[in-house]
């Protein structure tokens, strides 16, 4: 039976995942209630606000944070299943919880910081996997774009990063899984991304084209290993990288998202994937910006073999080019993926309105235990015999960078190990001098390095005259320095070897400021182990 042209276009709407945002204006909400009335879309990407969009795509507007986000993405995601005919697949970005877009929710370490844990604590992955997932569902969300399958293959990388689980194919390869597992257990649609591989490069996607230059052969050995293992566990779905392989793509510099060669031949033909394929987020400069006229990159992702089109900004005139250009068979294949995925996760039978409460308790007592088992000794020289020995003659001091004194690590410490206390908060309130001057009077300091920021643009935060007071220290005393943050710091550190102690603790959470002090205070063993390797000076 021939469909109808409305019947079809029904289905194409369905392709059509546009940004929506948490705190938002009345009239724009408005608008997405008539996007979804009119066009019969198939979901929507939740963002935080507009300005804190990856490519901050419309202005440099500052994040305004709102304490009331939780409530409000709630409030939201019932009046927009409210304003369809077809129940909305509700998606979100939500690597390490839905803290990383929504104030005052539970937060789950980095991958990274997993990537820490020893490959018979993956367990933990996927309890972190099941915890984000309840975490979702209660606020009404079916679908978490993540994890990362990219392979941390290169330390100046600006966007993977602290978001892979390390440089081991294996590990991170068993991690994916067993995060997606931990999702699924609670009926939350999963996606492996950046296919076929972001690790690799050193250009920020959202920004420009980032180009892998490695062959098939290249590609299938190490970048390839992890979707390859998601799509042996049956992954529910994959997120094609705006990123160029001119290898896989008769030498072209085109985006994996606008490739055939890519999705169609490799993924779908060679790796035998037949689940859902999404794109990245098409408001990203590294695409955005190829196409004049409204609809055609949303036709060309399309026609490249994309069913969802995430952050797509040209609804109405995408839904028409792909009507004009695409066979009625292949609009059918793309609308029963899906159709697959709404009926999974169970909204096709009343169920749009998931539920449930938040818990915080059970999302400390799981990062508890991961910084029982992720935190890392790299150098140790006695480090507890040390400072207890400088107590005793009043030799030691504390020393805290980014944080104050009254930090849970310090907190825990001085239960037995008291000492004189110095911080530098930062260059506003904090005189580096004259804390240099004061600890010249000490021969032992614990120093606790709270890295500003995960990113490593402007050497993560950290300020060129900090880096200075810690290469004195090092030169001239016994330092035992703790890191809270992004491993990928330690090589900017000048003198580290010179430490007489250094330990990587990856989170400035409390839960792991406070299992911190307790293995020092215990100088018990650190069962952690570098995710990626890093050459410190």
């Amino acid at each position: 039976m021939k469909m109808t042209a409305e019947a079809l276009k029904q289905k194409v709407g369905q392709f059509f995942f546009p940004a929506v945002f948490i705190n938002d204006t009345e009239e724009n909400i408005q608008e997405t209630e008539r996007l979804i009335r009119e066009h019969n879309i198939g979901g929507l990407t939740f963002f935080h606000s507009r300005a804190s969009a990856a490519t901050n795509y419309e202005s440099k507007k500052k994040v305004v944070f709102n304490d009331d986000s939780y409530q409000k993405i709630k409030d939201l995601i019932v009046r927009y299943q409210k304003a369809a005919s077809t129940p909305l697949l509700i998606s979100i970005d939500a690597e390490w919880g839905l803290a990383m877009r929504i104030e005052k929710t539970p937060q789950y370490p980095y991958a990274i910081t997993l990537g820490a844990l020893p490959e018979n604590k993956a367990d933990l992955v996927f309890e972190v996997g099941k915890q984000i997932g309840s975490d979702l569902k209660a606020a009404g969300i079916h679908y978490n774009l993540s994890p990362l399958a990219d392979i941390n293959n290169n330390p100046n990388n600006p966007v993977i990063g602290y978001r892979s689980f390390g440089e081991n194919k294996e590990k991170v390869a068993d991690f994916a899984v067993e995060y997606l597992n931990g999702m699924s257990e609670v009926g939350v649609l999963g996606c492996l991304k950046h296919f076929p591989g972001h690790g690799n490069t050193n250009i920020d996607s959202h920004l420009g084209l980032p180009v892998l230059n490695e062959t098939l052969e290249e590609l299938l050995e190490n970048e390839l290993y992890p979707f390859i293992k998601g799509i042996e566990n049956n992954v529910d779905s994959i997120m094609i990288g705006h990123l160029a392989v001119p290898s896989l793509n008769d030498g072209k510099n085109t985006s994996a998202t606008l490739s055939k060669p890519i999705i169609e031949t490799l993924l779908r033909e060679k790796l035998g994937y037949d689940g859902l394929v999404i794109s990245d987020a098409l408001n990203m400069h590294s695409v955005s910006k190829l196409y004049e006229t409204k609809g055609e990159l949303e036709w060309e992702a399309f026609n490249a073999g994309n069913d969802i089109l995430c952050f797509a900004e040209n609804v109405p005139e995408g839904i028409e080019a792909i009507l004009k250009k695409a066979s009625p068979e292949r609009i059918e294949k793309s609308f029963n993926r899906i159709l697959k995925a709404k009926q999974k996760v169970g909204i096709l039978s009343g169920n749009k309105f998931t539920s449930g409460e938040l818990n915080f308790e059970k999302a400390s007592a799981l990062n508890l235990e991961i910084a029982q088992n992720a935190i890392t000794k790299i150098i140790d020289n006695s480090n507890s015999e040390l400072a207890f020995e400088a107590q005793k003659n009043k030799q030691l001091a504390k020393l805290s960078l980014y944080k104050n004194v009254e930090n849970t690590f310090f907190k825990t410490l001085n239960s037995t190990l008291k000492s004189p206390e110095f911080a530098f908060e930062n260059l506003e309130v904090s005189d580096i001098k004259s804390i240099e001057k004061e600890l010249e009077n000490f021969d032992t300091i614990i120093i606790s390095l709270f890295v500003p920021k995960a990113k490593p643009l402007n050497n993560f935060e950290v300020q060129d005259e900090v880096f200075t007071l810690l290469s004195n220290l090092l030169k001239t005393k016994k330092c035992i320095l703790y890191v809270f943050g992004n491993p990928y710091v330690l090589p900017l550190i000048p003198n580290l070897r010179k430490a007489s102690g250094l330990i990587q603790a990856y989170q400035d959470f409390d839960e792991f400021q406070k299992i911190t002090g307790i293995q020092f205070l215990e100088n018990s063993k650190c069962h952690g182990t570098l995710p990626v390797n890093i050459d410190i000076q």
